[in-house]
């Protein structure tokens, strides 16, 4: 796809301060949505590969590499602190090859007063205000509120499926690159699954860490009498929560900070939506796959942590440990 003269499209790494981009009348679009939900996945990561990206480098960053090509973007946001090591050689490689990019990092310590700062410096990198981005949060407002009331209806009316409520709160990152279409998509989505008939008496479970690249995964879980009705890291790029300011959003924001803060809000909403246990995904070489140590140990319930590397079905081994799991908290 070749870009046009007055292409507005902006990639994004990772979740990013969305308002910042869209007040600057940028249209985001998050790069792992479209590797994911590419036709060709493995074509992508070959595409990569032949470029020269080894064998032992995480799949997303070949993914995301690969569809910035395919998609024909030429300017891209990279998160350089709060999300994966590798995104600075990444961003090193897109320059060598003319592609703009733009670095963002999440604060070191997540305050108020720092995130807001992040997110001012940010909108002047953008061309773009910190004030017109709080205009922005204003705009997103209700549409996080219905984000929130999916999350909510997943595990309080057992209504919405594990699926769906992960596709709809990771596709918040971006909005899919249209927010009025998605909150008008979400509206009808919402309207429909009220009139569904709820399906109790599921062993209720928690995903932990980066969306999957595993196929099914929680039409799995489904189909053995499982349900995941917490989504962490989803529902952090959602951010909903309804605050007052850009800088208490981001400050709130847990994926970039540490995992104890993250555990923190895990303990919680366990105990809020009657959790049995935790499924903790880690993409394969990933340093962020060390965060089940501590998710075993101090989350307070039981912990599966599983892992892949390229997208594809569930391999067999780990869906005998899956299921062995279930069994372990139905006993």
């Amino acid at each position: 796809m070749e870009p046009q003269a007055d292409d507005r499209r902006i990639g994004l790494t990772s979740t990013i301060p969305v308002e910042a981009a869209l007040a600057a009348g940028l249209v985001p679009v998050d790069l792992n949505n479209r590797f994911i939900t590419a036709a060709d996945r493995d074509g992508l990561l070959r595409d990569a590969e032949a470029r020269g990206f080894p064998g032992n480098i995480c799949s997303w960053i070949k993914g995301i590499y690969a569809a910035t090509a395919a998609e024909g973007i030429r300017r891209v946001i990279g998160v350089t602190r709060g999300d994966c090591s590798s995104t600075e050689k990444l961003l090193e490689i897109w320059r060598h090859e003319g592609v703009e990019t733009i670095p963002f990092a999440f604060p070191s310590e997540p305050t108020a007063e720092a995130a807001a700062r992040a997110v001012e410096e940010f909108c002047a990198r953008l061309g773009t205000t910190l004030e017109a981005a709080e205009q922005m949060r204003e705009r997103l407002r209700p549409l996080r509120g219905l984000l929130r009331q999916l999350d909510d209806d997943t595990w309080r009316d057992e209504k919405i499926t594990g699926t769906e409520n992960h596709l709809w709160l990771v596709s918040a990152s971006d909005f899919n690159s249209d927010p009025a279409l998605f909150a008008h998509q979400l509206e009808v989505f919402l309207d429909n699954a009220g009139r569904r008939q709820p399906r109790p008496g599921l062993v209720r479970l928690g995903y932990a860490g980066v969306p999957t690249v595993v196929d099914g995964l929680y039409d799995f879980l489904e189909a053995r009498g499982a349900r995941v009705v917490f989504n962490e890291v989803q529902r952090q790029f959602a951010m909903t929560g309804d605050l007052a300011s850009l800088g208490e959003q981001y400050a709130a924001y847990t994926y970039p900070y540490d995992t104890f803060r993250r555990i923190e809000d895990m303990r919680a909403e366990a105990v809020r939506r009657g959790l049995h246990g935790f499924i903790h995904y880690a993409q394969t070489f990933c340093h962020r796959s060390l965060e089940g140590i501590l998710l075993r140990e101090r989350l307070g319930l039981p912990v599966l942590c599983i892992e892949a590397d390229r997208p594809g079905p569930l391999d067999g081994r780990t869906a005998t440990r899956i299921e062995a799991f279930l069994e372990q908290l139905r006993s």
